[in-house]
């Protein structure tokens, strides 16, 4: 397996939580590869999480809608593109209930789009971020390879496993060059305050109970974004063409747990009982994922980041940035269809 070396890559949804950290990394550490970000600069994105390398030469930022073939496809032929990092996806599984024509608009149309452009351009490498829901819940303890039967249970997981199977075909029939990623639930900065861990964080700097869905017992392995990030690097290098990988975490936690932890970094430890409140939970809330991400590990990569040094590193963040994000409660009675 020989290593590649791209020169110019279109990154998808690179204003978001992933997709920022990717881009900063990227923009970085390699000034001789052009990173063009197409965003469409949706409700959890923000265009300020990039504003330190935003005059960097080797990055370009573009508004727009992967959506849209014509401005993929000028993308691609005017930038000289010669690798795509799809991470632009609708994310949040509570939305999902509500909202799911979104999802697989964005999610399955939107990969469909990028493919048939990739296929026309004779792109070298394309590179699927999926995640570990694809695969569904596990209740007997056997982690899940990237052999393993598709089993979503959720609209938004359902999308993700579409457009696997869609991207699988173009390697298949046309012979694209794609890597497929599917990782555990990441968290750090720049994470939009929906999700668990920026939530939480956003309600303790208010002295606001944490609200957790159910018993709070199922349980989730974290990984920190930066860890996330450096397996898409390895990938985008050394990745096998046609292979899945796994990314996975060591931080196996149930959400509870996860709540106590964090009330206990932010100085509320002892206050469970009146900084817990537990709510009606999802429609389906799956109990466990539990992947094997061996593959990943045999190409030498490993998570970094303890899950509690990622946690300080997150509520550092959130204290000096969290601003751009505002009250997650205020934003969701503005947009009760979120």
């Amino acid at each position: 397996m020989s290593d590649y070396l791209p020169k110019n890559i279109l990154i998808t949804g690179g204003s978001g939580f992933i997709g920022s950290a990717a881009v900063l990394h990227f923009v970085k550490k390699y000034p001789n590869i052009k990173m063009v970000n197409l965003d469409i600069l949706d409700y959890c994105s923000r265009i300020e999480n990039l504003d330190e390398i935003k005059d960097f030469p080797n990055y370009k930022f573009v508004k727009g809608d992967i959506l849209s073939a014509d401005l993929v496809n000028y993308i691609i032929e005017t930038e000289k593109i010669d690798t795509i990092l799809h991470l632009a996806s609708q994310t949040h599984v509570c939305n999902s209930f509500g909202n799911s024509i979104k999802f697989t608009q964005t999610n399955v149309l939107g990969i469909h789009v990028l493919l048939e452009a990739a296929k026309y351009h004779n792109i070298k490498r394309f590179l699927n971020f999926s995640t570990d829901e694809v695969m569904g819940e596990d209740r007997v303890g056997v982690p899940m390879n990237e052999e393993s039967i598709l089993n979503p249970s959720n609209p938004y997981a359902s999308s993700k496993a579409s457009a696997e199977l869609i991207a699988k075909s173009y390697y298949h029939s046309f012979k694209l060059p794609l890597i497929t990623t599917r990782s555990n639930n990441c968290f750090g900065p720049r994470q939009f305050v929906e999700k668990l861990i920026p939530k939480f964080i956003n309600r303790l700097f208010r002295g606001l109970p944490l609200t957790l869905h159910g018993d709070g017992l199922c349980m989730r392995n974290f990984l920190y974004v930066e860890d996330t990030v450096s397996a898409l690097d390895l990938l985008v290098f050394k990745g096998e063409v046609g292979q899945t990988y796994n990314i996975g975490g060591n931080n196996e936690f149930t959400n509870l747990e996860v709540a106590k932890k964090l009330l206990k970094l932010m100085g509320y430890e002892g206050k469970e009982d009146e900084m817990i409140t537990f709510v009606e939970d999802r429609h389906f809330n799956d109990y466990r994922y539990n992947i094997d991400d061996l593959k990943l590990r045999k190409l030498g990569w490993t998570p970094k980041i303890e899950f509690e040094d990622g946690l300080k590193k997150t509520i550092e963040w959130y204290k000096e940035f969290g601003h751009r994000y505002g009250n997650i409660d205020d934003y969701l009675l503005a947009h009760p269809k979120i």
